[in-house]
């Protein structure tokens, strides 16, 4: 067969990987599709710059036309991230007739309706195993091993970066700049780690994944989220004391017609698989009505992980099983029939867990307690602690876990709280899994 020609556009750290794999492992590559795998161009900004040993100065161009124009590249890979370049790049490959395969999840998440629909007007492929996980197979696990459930659930840990940071607090405890410190010295985090730990990150990654699973198209912004900056290694005591720890999940539920989104810090048993996932592992829990509870776990970022994953879609596409796929999952397509609506994040009940600094005083835990008694929401247990070493003599701190409860009423009840007389600022929750 004729050898199928690669173009990677971005020849940064996962497109070194891919470099890498393809000419370090071309006789393995070949014996897995059948098919010779020849790297055409590197579409880089500077050709001079030094780079990696094992990349072929002979194949590097600042000229992305090079590689869309020649008629023996039939895939583009697109690795330089961001969205407006890369959109551009990926809508004039499609033109051009090339199959395209991306791990850029901010791309697919905001553009991932008009890059398919470009994709079947031009017969061709979007492959992106690489955008979610890294390493981790879900995106096929879901769209193809799966594919006979009705998706219920999904819960993931899909930021390895805020979770080093929050093992790091639980495990050493440290302090939440401390850790992002060690995070950054490691290589886990950028210099700016917004996106990691605002929670952005995640709710990329979980727009891509309910496309899958449910065939909604949602913008990243519409998901709510908040961030683990203010997660304080107080809270993360405390939560271990009632048998937990705290993770940043991205969550989607099915309910009725309607989908439930957020990305958020959550308190989960010290039991649960998601709980004992360390450092910069990702991992995903899937819900089917046939299979039941799935978990995937694995590398969620870095060279070698994500480049797997880009080669794995190159190797669908090398044998025709990705054609066939695309064409089946009909993702981000006006011809999938289903309507779903998004719920809103207050109708969604939840246990919560919260704390406030009040005075340690008498009649304090009363009053709280009788506020969220007074919105019809129940207590499940409740610490009230002796001051600690590094807070005012007069204050103290109180824990409570509520059973289930609207989300929106429970917000309402923590706003009145922090305004009680007594109480020294705003009170901390978060959501409980059990």
């Amino acid at each position: 067969m004729q050898p199928l020609g690669i173009s990677i556009l971005g020849c940064g750290t996962v497109g070194s990987g891919v470099i890498q794999l393809l000419l370090t492992q071309s006789q393995r590559l070949t014996r897995r599709c059948g098919r010779t795998l020849a790297l055409r161009h590197v579409v880089v900004r500077s050709v001079a710059k030094a780079r990696e040993t094992w990349i072929p100065r002979d194949r590097l161009t600042d000229r992305v036309e090079t590689a869309l124009d020649d008629p023996d590249t039939h895939v583009v890979v697109e690795l330089i991230g961001g969205t407006d370049l890369a959109l551009d790049l990926v809508l004039a490959a499609l033109k051009a007739g090339k199959h395209v395969v991306t791990a850029n999840k901010a791309l697919l998440a905001a553009h991932g309706a008009r890059i398919f629909d470009a994709a079947r007007e031009a017969n061709r492929v979007v492959a992106f195993e690489g955008s979610v996980a890294g390493g981790i197979p879900i995106v096929a696990a879901m769209s193809q091993s799966l594919a006979a459930n009705q998706i219920t659930a999904i819960q993931g840990i899909l930021n390895g970066t805020s979770n080093f940071i929050l093992s790091s607090m639980a495990d050493g405890g440290k302090t939440y700049t401390e850790a992002l410190a060690e995070a950054q010295r490691l290589g886990y985090a950028e210099a700016d780690p917004t996106l990691d730990v605002d929670g952005s990150d995640a709710a990329h990654k979980l727009a891509i994944l309910s496309q899958i699973a449910f065939g909604v198209t949602i913008a990243p912004d519409r998901i709510e989220k908040h961030g683990i900056a203010d997660v304080h290694v107080m809270d993360l005591r405390f939560a271990a004391e009632l048998g937990y720890t705290i993770k940043l999940l991205a969550e989607a539920w099915l309910d009725g017609e309607g989908v439930a989104l957020h990305v958020a810090p959550v308190l989960l048993r010290r039991t649960d698989m998601l709980a004992q996932v360390r450092g910069a592992c990702n991992a995903v829990q899937v819900i089917g009505d046939a299979v039941g509870e799935t978990v995937f776990q694995g590398p969620g970022a870095g060279m070698m992980p994500t480049a797997s994953a880009v080669m794995a879609d190159i190797l669908d596409i090398a044998i025709g099983r990705a054609e066939l796929t695309f064409k089946a999952a009909r993702l981000w397509s006006s011809e999938n029939t289903i309507v779903r609506t998004l719920k809103p994040a207050a109708d969604v009940p939840s246990r919560f867990y919260l704390r406030v600094l009040v005075e340690d005083r008498a009649g304090m835990l009363a009053s709280v307690t009788r506020l969220l008694a007074d919105r019809g929401i129940s207590i499940s247990s409740v610490i009230q602690h002796e001051a600690l070493e590094d807070m005012p003599d007069t204050l103290i701190p109180l824990v409570i876990i509520t059973h289930y409860a609207p989300t929106g009423r429970f917000r309402e009840s923590i706003a009145e709280i922090s305004g009680l007389p007594g109480v020294a600022s705003p009170g901390v929750w978060y959501s409980v899994d059990d």
